[in-house]
C-alpha cells in the first residue's frame, strides 16, 4: 500500500480510532423508508454489515433523517450489528423530537450501549404524513450537547417534592458538526465561534460538512489551533459525487452543501463520458482523503457509498497515490466562490491558508467597523432602552425590579402589572415582531427575535444551512448573519456566542418577559439561580405574570 489509510487493528472502538494517531476511515450509512420484507437483510443492514468487517473501515456513522425526510430511526439498524455497537455512531438531531423526546432517546441509546453520539440540530423538514411537517427544535445542537454532557456526569432530576437525586452516569463519547464552506464573512465567523460554543459545551470531536475546497477544511484546524483548543480530534468529511447528487448540490437543494459552478461544469463533462464519470468521482474523493490525511486530520469520513464495490473503487485510487501528492491535489481541489470569506491569508507556494496570518481586511475592520445596514434605528433605540432598564445593577434596573418583586408577591397581579404588559407585549411586537415566549432572547440576539425570524429558533448561534446569507428555507436572511453584522459594528461581534448555553424554557410562554428577567426567572438568571444540570434543562419552578 503506496499512500492508502491505515487498516486499522480490530477491536478499537470509535474512540480509541479517533486518539490513535493514524488516520481511520469511517462511512456513512443511510436508513431506509417503510418495513423491510426481511429487516435481516435489508440494505442498509447488509451494507453496514460488509463495511464493518472490510479491513479498511474504522467505524460506520447512521443518519437521523437526513434531508428531513422520515425513516427508521439509525438505533434500529444498530440493533442488527450487536458486536459492533462501540465502532457505530449515531446521528441525533432536533428537529422532530423536543427535549424531553431527545432525552428519551439519549437514555435508549445508552441501555443499547450506543454512547457514540453526533449532535445535530438537523435539517428542516421537508415531507410527511398530510402534508410538510413543523420543526420542533426545542432544542439546538448545543442544547442538545449541554444535554448529554449533563447526562454524563449525572443528570439531576426531581424525584419527589423537595428531593433531587442524580441518575446513573451515562458515558456518551459526544461528537458536533461545523460548516465551514460559507461563502461570506457574516456566515462564516459565526459557524466558528459556534464550534467553540459547542466544545465549551461539552463535545469532543468535531467533523466538518462536506465540501470541495480543502483550504476550507484545513481552516478549521487552524481555527481551533488559534484559539487555544488543543486534543479534539477533528475528521474532514468527504461524500462520493455523481452527477445526479452533483445537480442538487449545485443548485443548492441539500442544505449546506455546496458545489460551485466550476465544479459542476466538470461533474458535466466527465459525467458525459463512457463510464458516467464514475472514475472521475472516485478519484476525487480519493484525492479529498489523502488531502486530510497529510494535514493531519483525525480521519477521514465518506458519504455516498452504497455498495462495497464504490469504497473499493476509492480505495484503489487512493493506493496509487505517492505520499506526497496530496500537496498537489490541494492546490487542485479549490472549488471556491472568487468572493468568498476566508479567515486566514492565502500562502500562494502551499495552496493553504497561513496558520499564524489572520485575514488582514478581517483585523482591520474590527478595528475600524464598517457603516452597515443592518444597524438601524429600531436597533440603537433598543441598544439605548437595554443600558437604561435591563443592564443588570445598573439604570433602572434596581428600581424596576423591586416593583416586580412587590406585584409578585400578590396573589392576583394589580391593574399596573397587567397595563405594563400589555405595553411590552404591544411594543416588542411592532418592534421586533415578539412571539411573546416570555424568555426573551432579543439581548442575546441583537435584536432580532429568534423565533419569529429564525426557521429553527436558534439562540445559541447559526446552523449549517444557510445558503450566501440566506436562511436555508430561501424566504428570508439568516438571522445570525445579521446578529453577526450588528454586533461588529459595535465591536463586539467575538463575544456573541460566549457565555453558557441558551436554553428556552416554554413554561414561561405568554407572561412578561420583563418580569421574568426581573424576577430572576429566565435563561438571564444569576450564576447562584442556574443549575445546568436542571434548570437550564427546563426544569425552573416558574410563575410568571
Amino acid at each position: 500500500m503506496t499512500g492508502g489509510t491505515t487498516a486499522e487493528p480490530s477491536g478499537l472502538s470509535f474512540r480509541q480510532l479517533l486518539e490513535s494517531g493514524g488516520f481511520p476511515l469511517g462511512i456513512e450509512i443511510v436508513s431506509t423508508r417503510g418495513i423491510p420484507s426481511n429487516p435481516d437483510e435489508a440494505p442498509p443492514v447488509i451494507l453496514a454489515r460488509e463495511l464493518l468487517s472490510h479491513p479498511r473501515v474504522g467505524w460506520i456513522s447512521i443518519t437521523d433523517n437526513p434531508g428531513g425526510n422520515p425513516m427508521l430511526p439509525a438505533d434500529w439498524i444498530a440493533q442488527f450489528l450487536p458486536n459492533h455497537r462501540d465502532r457505530i455512531v449515531i446521528h441525533v438531531t432536533c428537529k422532530d423530537a423536543n427535549r424531553a423526546g431527545l432525552e428519551s432517546l439519549a437514555w435508549r441509546l445508552a441501555a443499547e450501549g450506543l454512547r457514540n453520539v453526533l449532535a445535530l440540530t438537523g435539517d428542516y423538514p421537508t415531507t410527511g404524513f398530510g402534508g410538510k411537517p413543523q420543526g420542533v427544535f426545542d432544542l439546538d445542537s448545543v442544547g442538545l450537547i449541554a444535554l448529554l454532557k449533563a447526562m454524563n456526569e449525572g443528570l439531576i432530576v426531581t424525584t419527589r417534592p423537595g428531593r433531587r437525586d442524580a441518575l446513573s452516569p451515562t458515558r456518551f463519547y459526544i461528537g458536533c458538526a461545523v460548516s465551514p464552506f460559507k461563502r461570506y464573512e457574516r456566515e462564516l465567523v459565526p459557524q466558528y465561534f459556534k464550534l467553540v460554543r459547542k466544545i465549551a459545551t461539552g463535545a469532543e470531536w468535531v467533523i466538518t460538512q462536506l465540501g470541495y475546497d480543502m483550504r476550507k477544511y484545513h481552516e478549521v484546524k487552524l481555527f481551533l489551533q488559534a484559539r487555544g483548543i488543543s486534543g479534539v480530534p477533528v475528521i474532514g468529511n468527504v461524500y462520493l459525487l455523481t452527477k445526479t447528487v452533483a445537480r442538487l448540490f449545485h443548485e443548492r437543494q441539500l442544505p449546506g452543501c455546496v458545489v460551485t459552478d466550476e465544479l459542476w461544469e466538470l461533474c458535466q463533462k466527465y459525467a458525459s463520458g463512457p463510464d458516467r464519470g464514475k472514475r472521475f468521482f472516485a478519484e476525487l474523493a480519493a484525492k479529498q482523503l489523502a488531502v486530510l490525511r497529510g494535514l493531519g486530520f483525525a480521519a477521514g469520513y465518506l458519504g455516498g457509498i452504497h455498495k462495497l464495490e464504490s469504497l473499493e473503487e476509492v480505495l484503489r485510487h487512493l493506493d496509487s497515490f505517492a505520499p506526497d501528492d496530496w500537496r498537489q491535489f490541494l492546490k487542485e481541489i479549490r472549488f471556491s466562490f472568487p468572493d468568498e470569506f476566508f479567515f486566514f491569508e492565502h500562502d500562494p507556494e502551499t495552496g493553504l491558508s497561513e496558520p499564524d496570518k489572520i485575514n488582514r481586511e478581517y483585523l482591520e475592520s474590527l478595528k475600524k467597523p464598517r457603516r452597515s445596514r443592518y444597524v438601524t434605528w429600531g436597533y440603537r433605540l433598543s441598544r439605548l432602552v437595554h443600558r437604561i432598564a435591563f443592564t443588570r445593577g445598573k439604570g433602572l434596573w434596581n428600581l424596576a425590579q423591586k416593583l416586580y418583586q412587590r406585584w409578585a408577591g400578590k396573589p392576583q397581579p394589580p391593574a399596573s402589572a397587567r397595563l405594563l404588559y400589555g405595553l411590552e407585549k404591544f411594543s416588542k411586537y411592532m418592534m421586533y415582531g415578539c412571539q411573546d415566549c416570555g424568555d426573551c432572547s432579543l439581548p442575546d440576539c441583537a435584536y432580532v427575535c429568534p423565533k419569529r425570524w429564525c426557521s429553527k429558533c436558534s439562540r445559541n448561534g447559526p446552523c449549517g444551512g444557510s445558503m450566501d446569507g440566506q436562511c436555508e428555507l430561501r424566504d428570508k436572511e439568516c438571522l445570525w448573519a445579521i446578529v453577526y453584522e450588528r454586533l461588529k459594528a459595535y465591536g463586539e461581534s467575538e463575544e456573541m456566542l460566549a457565555g453558557p448555553p441558551v436554553l428556552y424554557n416554554a413554561e414561561l410562554a405568554h407572561t412578561s418577559s420583563w418580569a421574568n428577567t426581573y424576577l430572576n426567572r429566565d435563561h438571564h438568571r444569576t450564576a447562584e439561580k442556574r443549575d445546568l444540570n436542571q434548570d437550564t434543562l427546563g426544569g425552573a419552578n416558574t410563575h410568571g405574570q
